[in-house]
C-alpha cells in the first residue's frame, strides 16, 4: 500500500519528534557527567558518589550550589545554607520546634531532598533510620531529617576528602560502575570493570577486594589495579 506525500511527510515527521524527544531524555545527565569527570568537580563528586542516593544530576546540583566548602566553616552553616534547619516558634520563656526554613539555595533543597528519598530505599542503615523516624514523623518530615543529616555527612566528606566510614568498599564498587551513569567515552574507555577499581584506588580502599556480590544473582569482579589505564585528569 503506497503512502500519499501528506502521509510520508507526517511520519518523517513523527520520527524527527520522537529523535528529538529521545535526544532531550539525554541532555539532563550528559553535561552533568562531563562535567563530573573535570576537575575539581572530579575529585569531589568521587567522594559524593560514595553515599547512597547520590545520582550524576544530584551530585553536580549539590557540588555546585555548595562551592568551595572551604568557605563553609560548619556542618551547621551547609545546612542553613539549604535551608534545612529547623526554626523555633518562641513564646514567652518557651521554645517549640517549628518545619524548616526554606530559606538559602533550593537547588541544593531539592538535591539533597531527592537524594534522602533515594537513600532510604536503596541502604539498610537509612532505611533502618527512616522506619524509626516515621513512627513519630510524618514522612515528608522524617525524610527531611534524613536530608539534613546526609548533607552534614557532604560537608565530612568534601572537607576531609575521606571514604564514608559507613559503607564499604564493596558497596561502594557496585554504585560506581554501574550507578555512576557515564558511558564509554566519558570513562576514556575503561570497561566498567577497570572504572569500579580505579575509583577504589582514588578512595585509597578495597585492595583485598575481588568480588561485588551485593546481588548473588549477579556478581561482578572490579579489575585489577595492574588492569587500570591512567587518567588523564583535567583533560575533557
Amino acid at each position: 500500500m503506497a503512502f500519499r506525500p501528506v502521509g510520508i511527510w507526517q511520519v518523517k515527521l513523527d520520527l524527527e519528534t520522537k529523535d528529538h524527544l529521545e535526544a532531550q531524555i539525554q541532555c539532563p545527565t550528559e553535561r552533568p557527567a562531563t562535567l563530573s569527570r573535570l576537575e575539581p568537580w572530579a575529585s569531589q563528586a568521587l567522594l559524593l558518589m560514595q553515599l547512597s542516593g547520590f545520582g550524576i544530576v544530584t551530585t553536580m546540583t549539590v557540588l555546585a550550589a555548595i562551592g568551595d566548602i572551604a568557605r563553609v566553616p560548619y556542618p551547621k552553616h551547609l545546612v542553613g545554607h539549604a535551608g534545612l534547619a529547623p526554626g523555633l516558634h518562641q513564646s514567652g520563656v518557651k521554645e517549640r520546634p517549628k518545619p524548616i526554613t526554606k530559606e538559602g539555595r533550593k537547588d541544593l533543597r531539592w538535591a539533597m531532598v531527592e537524594v534522602a528519598w533515594r537513600a532510604v530505599r536503596s541502604h539498610p542503615l537509612w532505611q533502618r533510620r527512616f522506619q524509626e523516624l516515621i513512627r513519630r514523623k510524618h514522612p515528608n518530615d522524617a525524610i527531611v531529617v534524613i536530608a539534613h543529616r546526609l548533607l552534614v555527612i557532604v560537608w565530612h566528606l568534601l572537607s576531609k576528602g575521606v571514604p564514608y566510614r559507613h559503607s564499604t568498599p564493596e558497596r561502594i564498587a557496585h554504585q560506581f560502575p554501574w550507578g555512576y551513569c557515564l558511558n564509554d567515552r566519558q570513562r576514556r574507555g575503561m570497561s566498567r570493570a577497570q572504572f569500579a577499581r580505579y575509583c577504589l584506588m582514588r578512595l585509597g580502599i578495597g585492595d583485598d577486594l575481588q568480588w561485588v556480590t551485593l546481588y548473588p544473582k549477579y556478581p561482578r569482579k572490579p579489575a585489577l589495579p595492574e588492569e587500570v589505564p591512567p587518567w588523564p585528569e583535567g583533560k575533557s
